[in-house]
């Protein structure tokens, strides 16, 4: 049997201590089957966007263990964590994240830029990337030249620049009128049936149906697994 891309065991993570801490994940196991299909649900201060940091790699839990292929990410220095998240991590934020001042290519280029990728390179698949979400005719405007679904389907296109096995999505639909969310979970849904593994953060039935299976985080642990 296949190894599963994501493994989480008794994950904990505490900020603060003594009487202050906070307890935002409680013991947490979660397992995500290669070119799965994951939403994560869960009410305000759940741990949910927690959970999702420590599996993009920007934050690191308070104990347990967080496998990505089968290997310990707390065996990763800093170093190592940014080459993970480099290489096989694309994430889709709600707020977009595109700086402001350079064009939609120019953007979607970024990570190639960290990769030390060359420029005729990375421009070649910026260019690829902005075509499979559509915006190959929008490469040289500026975010506030695009509407909030295509400035959310330019991040898109910035995720999967790299090419990468999983694809992290947080609220992705959260600042999008209804036929932009439709357009944004469609490009996730092709992303998905291409082979990708994708994992989002959802507070919305319609968006989470998209998903197989939908997991609620309660309280820092998983209270329930659903499938569609």
């Amino acid at each position: 049997m296949t190894a599963p891309v994501i493994e989480v065991r008794d994950l904990r993570k505490t900020y603060g201590t003594g009487d202050t801490a906070v307890h935002a994940l409680r013991g947490l196991d979660l397992t995500v089957a290669r070119g799965e299909y994951l939403a994560i649900m869960g009410a305000s201060g759940s741990g949910k966007s927690t959970l999702l940091n420590i599996l993009g790699c920007l934050d690191v839990p308070t104990s347990g263990n967080y496998l990505i292929d089968g290997i310990d990410t707390a065996e990763f220095g800093e170093a190592q964590l940014g080459l993970m998240r480099n290489r096989k991590i694309g994430f889709v934020f709600q707020s977009f994240n595109l700086i402001p001042r350079t064009s939609a290519l120019a953007n979607v280029e970024l990570p190639l830029v960290y990769a030390g990728v060359r420029r005729a390179a990375r421009r070649a698949r910026a260019l690829a990337a902005l075509r499979l979400v559509g915006l190959a005719d929008r490469a040289h405007h500026r975010p506030n030249e695009l509407s909030g679904g295509q400035q959310q389907r330019v991040a898109i296109a910035r995720a999967l620049v790299t090419a990468p096995a999983i694809v992290l999505a947080d609220e992705p639909t959260g600042n999008l009128d209804t036929r932009s969310s439709q357009d944004v979970m469609g490009i996730l849904d092709q992303l998905n049936a291409g082979g990708r593994t994708v994992v989002l953060i959802t507070h919305e039935d319609d968006v989470a149906a998209h998903a197989d299976r939908v997991v609620r985080v309660v309280d820092g642990r998983i209270a329930q697994g659903v499938r569609a």
